[in-house]
This record gives C-alpha cells, structure tokens and sequence, in this order.
C-alpha cells in the first residue's frame, strides 16, 4: 500500500509502470537503455480514492489525463529507473494530496458603506478636475 495521506492508501497493484527509452541528450546511454518511466493510474476505476477526491483529481490531471480516466506521468529527470521510478511515484502521491484538500467556499461580503463613501468622493474630485479643464473665456484661438 502506498500512503497518500494518514486515512488515504492507494494499492501499489493500481499502478502500471512501463519503461521507455528518454528523449533528448544523453549520449550512448539514452540510446541503450530504457530509463524513461511512464506510470499509468486508473483514476475512474480505482477502489481506494473516494468520489470527490477522484472528481478534483480529474480536474487537477489536465492534459496527463486520457478520454478513459487514466492518468499518465512520464518521468525522464535522471539518468537511472529508480530513481525516475521514484520521481513519477512522487509526483502522482504530490497531485493526490493536492487533489484531497477540499477547495475553500467564498462567502459574498458587501463593501464597508466608508469605501463607498470614499469612492464617491474620489469620482467627484476627478469630475471637478476635469470639469475645470475646460475653455477660459476671453481667449481667441
């Protein structure tokens, strides 16, 4: 079992890894060996997440996310599996706890009636400003 959070374990049987090889510079070695990880999570399916933790993961996944609900993270940092291994487990437990923390509900406030006031004030000094601003009387252009 892999330990999210202290009361959210997910079962290490519902992710699939697979090894690839890693794109970019690297030399012989990027050509050789597979050290690139891709971790495959079945968001839609798993038994261990509940509903509105699996709702905002499908939110947070974005474009790591296929049309079926499996989340995709592809690891290719280091130069060993074990340790790109380590970085895609990592990264798929950091979006789950994200993922559990319950977004916080806004509650609508009305201004202060002194804001109000002070805006008012505010718009009827700039109106006298620019009122002022007009032709002065006597002068030909």
């Amino acid at each position: 079992m892999i330990e999210i959070t202290p009361t959210l374990s997910i079962d290490e049987k519902e992710i699939q890894e697979s090894f690839v090889r890693a794109s970019g510079p690297g030399g012989q070695n990027v050509n050789k060996v597979s050290t690139a990880v891709q971790l495959k999570f079945d968001i839609r399916n798993s038994p261990s997440l509940p509903a509105d933790v699996k709702q905002r993961l499908l939110y947070l996944a974005g474009r790591q996310l296929s049309n079926t609900g499996v989340l995709t993270i592809t690891a290719q940092k280091f130069r060993t599996q074990e340790k790109n291994r380590k970085d895609a487990l990592n990264r798929l437990i950091a979006l789950i706890r994200q993922a559990t923390k319950k977004p916080k509900l806004r509650k609508k406030t009305q201004p202060p009636e002194s804001a109000k006031e002070q805006r008012l004030d505010e718009k009827k000094k700039r109106s006298e400003v620019k009122r002022q601003r007009g032709k002065v009387e006597g002068e030909d252009e």
